[in-house]
C-alpha cells in the first residue's frame, strides 16, 4: 500500500521533496551512529567528533523541521489530501530526529567512560549488534529513498532481534552485579538501551515503508509475546 500511495506522491515536488529529507536525516543519524561507535572504542578522539557530530544533529533537527513545512504546504494547497501519508511522514520524522539524540547520548558514554571494556559476554553481542545497526541503517534508507517493501520487512524482522537481544543483556547485567565493576556494568547497560531506542525508531519507520500505519510506536507480535514471557 505504501508504494503505491508513495508513487502517487511523488508526482507532487513538495512530498517528493519531503522524502528526499527524510533519507537525508537517515544518512546523517548513520554517520553519527558510526562515529559514536569510533569515540567509544577509542578509535578517534572525541575532540575531533564533537563539532561534527552535533552540527548533523542540528542538520537533522532542520530537515525535521523542512518535512513539516512541507507538509504543511501539502496540505494547505491539498486540503483533504493525503492526510494519513501526511501523518505518518511527519511521525517517522520525529523518529529520524530522536536518532540522532540517541546517537548523541552514545557519543557521550565514550566521553565519559574510558577505562575500555573488558567483559566478553558482553561486549561480543555489542560489537554484533553494532554492526547489525549499520546494516539496519542501510536498509531503512533503502526502503524509505525507493520505497522497497523487501527491505523495510527484512529491516523490522532484524530490528525486532536485536531489541530482544537488548532487553536480555540488560536482565543478565543486573544478576551479574556483583562479577563486573559498577562503572564498566553502568556503561554496558546505558549502550544497551540507546541501542534499543535507536533500533526502535528505525523499526518505526520501516513500519511506515510497509504501509503499516496503525502499528507505528507497537511492538510487533513476535517481539511482543518475547517481552510478555519476561
Amino acid at each position: 500500500m505504501f508504494r503505491q500511495l508513495y508513487s502517487a506522491l511523488t508526482a507532487e515536488n513538495t512530498l517528493d521533496r519531503a522524502f528526499e529529507d527524510l533519507t537525508r536525516m537517515l544518512e546523517h543519524g548513520a554517520w553519527m551512529f558510526a562515529r559514536a561507535n569510533e569515540v567509544l572504542y577509542s578509535e578517534v578522539p572525541a575532540k575531533d567528533v564533537r563539532k561534527p557530530l552535533y552540527d548533523r544533529d542540528q542538520a537533522i533537527n532542520e530537515l525535521e523541521r523542512s518535512i513539516r513545512r512541507k507538509i504543511m504546504r501539502h496540505l494547505t494547497v491539498n486540503p483533504g489530501h493525503d492526510v494519513a501519508v501526511c501523518l505518518a511522514l511527519m511521525s517517522v520524522a520525529k523518529d529520524a530526529e530522536r536518532i540522532g539524540d540517541y546517537c548523541k547520548n552514545v557519543f557521550e558514554i565514550g566521553c565519559l567512560y574510558t577505562q575500555g571494556f573488558h567483559v566478553d559476554k558482553y561486549q561480543q553481542p555489542l560489537d554484533q549488534m553494532a554492526e547489525q545497526m549499520r546494516s539496519l541503517f542501510a536498509s531503512v534508507r533503502t526502503a524509505t529513498a525507493k520505497s522497497d517493501e523487501g527491505a523495510a520487512a527484512a529491516a523490522l524482522e532484524q530490528a525486532g532481534e536485536v531489541r530482544v537481544r537488548c532487553d536480555e543483556l540488560i536482565a543478565e547485567l543486573f544478576r551479574d552485579e556483583a562479577q563486573i565493576e559498577f562503572h564498566e556494568a553502568m556503561a554496558y547497560s546505558l549502550l544497551f538501551r540507546h541501542y534499543k531506542r535507536v533500533v526502535g525508531h528505525l523499526a518505526n519507520i520501516a513500519t511506515a515503508a510497509l504501509g503499516r500505519l496503525e502499528d507505528l510506536d507497537f511492538y510487533p507480535e513476535k517481539e511482543a509475546s518475547e517481552q510478555r514471557r519476561r
